[in-house]
């Protein structure tokens, strides 16, 4: 076996947020209509390392898979004293860090896709700025998730494998095993406090069952894809979703559970590379 290069590049971005400077992390490839890529609860952007080498993506779209703040390689910022206060990831931040992503890295009009709290930010995307995004996928989405944010997912006594372990019960159990161990590895090297707080988002600030039909679907095009085995984000649950929102499109992905990117990414671009190819058939060239 020889030594591959692959052709993902990382950089860093230090940029402001309300007020406060991050120094984010993202990798990018290809080249084409801004794709930005958002990780799931508690995670971060390796989760999307096998979707930013697929060569046909590539021809067609710039992706770029960051991680939020406080995860992975983007740390907290270094302006404000953040270990005095609870980390709680609320809508409004979570919102701004992909439209200052855009910005920033001269992203016009971008497509977002993202999985699990990703997922949600994904609708929440198109309801406050559709104006911005062309495009957005949604990921393990639904209107409301509520019992998430709860004290054993950041207490003492427990452990990041057990939250890793737990993370591995939401994967499909025909996923192949050294990916769904992969997807439960990355979940142990998390920050202790941050999937909890960032269950504060996917639990408690994010709902739209009031408000998802105020989506303009003509201005930001609306897809939902949730794994057959994901019983978190269910597939009744996407479905239930994509119903509310006038023009969205819903897809049920057979045979995927909570983490189709990470766990069974040949399987999960068998499933999106028609959705991504419509989005880029229907915009054309960014």
């Amino acid at each position: 076996m020889q030594a591959r290069l692959e052709s993902i590049v990382g950089r860093y971005l230090n940029a402001p947020i309300n007020g406060d400077e991050y120094r984010i992390y993202f990798e990018e490839a290809g080249s084409g209509i801004p794709l930005l890529l958002q990780h799931t609860a508690g995670a971060d952007g390796r989760q999307w390392r096998f979707v930013l080498e697929d060569e046909e993506l590539q021809a067609r779209f710039r992706m770029i898979a960051y991680d939020l703040p406080y995860h992975g390689k983007s740390v907290p910022p270094t302006g404000k004293a953040w270990w005095r206060e609870e980390y709680r990831l609320t809508k409004d931040f979570f919102m701004r860090v992909p439209v200052m992503l855009a910005d920033a890295l001269g992203c016009d009009s971008p497509a977002y896709m993202g999985s699990s709290i990703g997922g949600h930010l994904a609708v929440d995307l198109a309801l406050h700025h559709g104006d911005r995004f062309r495009a957005v996928v949604g990921l393990e989405a639904s209107a409301y998730t509520p019992g998430g944010f709860i004290d054993e997912f950041y207490h003492p006594e427990i452990s990041n494998d057990f939250k890793a372990s737990l993370m591995y019960g939401l994967m499909a159990p025909t996923s192949p095993e050294a990916l769904r161990h992969e997807t439960r590895w990355v979940y142990s090297q998390g920050a202790p406090a941050v999937f909890k707080g960032d269950l504060y988002y996917y639990s408690i600030d994010h709902d739209l069952r009031e408000e998802a039909a105020r989506i303009d679907t003509n201005q930001c095009s609306v897809d939902i894809l949730n794994g057959e085995y994901d019983w978190s984000g269910t597939p009744e649950l996407g479905a239930e979703l994509a119903a509310m929102i006038p023009g969205a499109r819903y897809r049920t992905m057979k045979g995927l559970g909570h983490f189709p990117m990470s766990e069974n990414p040949e399987a999960f671009l068998r499933e999106i590379k028609p959705v991504l190819g419509r989005i880029a058939d229907r915009y054309g060239a960014a």
